[in-house]
């Protein structure tokens, strides 16, 4: 684990409302968790933009909608790492995070494992990616990607304080996120958070986890959500877990 900067790093993961490509209206709900939250970084799950919808269009990084997020990120002072399906050229669309701050919107990371039928309709990101925040390095995932070890070895061997992830996983599945997170945590000694899709959404997922969490580097949960929509973990990175 490289050290940490000494100013501690409030982070949130927290669960928005999703209706079914309905960009506009989801942009409106994690601008509301944004200003709820009262973090600097707020991580959502994956593809919470668009829902899990395999025929969703890119969501561009110009895109009007995604003012709300903009000007919820400028009052706050917050950054939003948001899931939605990006372009990429001629070869498709990758399942992506979008880093949004006050002064507009950018690619971040591109999921490079995809699971189930995410192959037929999506293209695979070739490379891992580390977001900074104040002097913090967040080495970025989303869901599968937590699951394969090659993802958090080659994220990590580039320098990251946290492992920071947006999943969707069905209630039935959530103990697989906390194993998961577990294991990188005390492999590498760094923070994880995992942003859990709450709700229902497509391809089957009527019941989605939620129960969003924060682990500390021993693999000691520091927050968690509830299983609901619009729930949120909250804590702060480099303040020693209380046992």
């Amino acid at each position: 684990m490289i050290a940490p900067p000494s100013a501690p790093l409030s982070i949130a993961a927290a669960q928005p409302a999703c209706s079914a490509h309905d960009v506009a209206a989801n942009a409106l709900a994690h601008a509301d968790l944004v200003r709820n939250a009262g973090a600097r970084v707020v991580v959502f799950p994956e593809m919470s933009l668009t829902g899990y919808e395999f025929d969703a269009a890119p969501v561009a990084a110009d895109d009007p909608r995604l003012a709300p997020i903009v000007a919820a990120c400028a009052e706050t002072g917050a950054i939003a790492l948001a899931g939605a399906p990006v372009a990429s050229g001629s070869a498709g669309r990758h399942i992506g995070v979008l880093a949004i701050d006050g002064g507009g919107v950018r690619v971040a990371y591109r999921k490079m494992f995809l699971g189930g039928a995410e192959p037929e309709h999506f293209v695979a990101g070739d490379a891992p990616a580390v977001f900074e925040v104040d002097g913090w390095r967040l080495g970025l995932a989303v869901c599968k990607d937590t699951g394969v070890a090659e993802h958090a070895a080659i994220t990590c061997e580039l320098g990251v304080h946290a492992y920071v992830a947006g999943a969707l996983d069905g209630a039935h599945e959530i103990a697989v996120q906390d194993e998961r997170a577990r294991r990188t945590a005390t492999k590498y000694g760094v923070w994880v958070v995992t942003a859990s899709f709450a709700g229902s959404t497509g391809a089957g997922y009527d019941d989605a986890a939620g129960r969003s969490r924060i682990w500390d580097p021993a693999g000691t949960v520091l927050a968690e959500a509830g299983p609901e929509v619009g729930a949120y973990a909250r804590a702060s990175l480099g303040v020693p877990a209380v046992r």
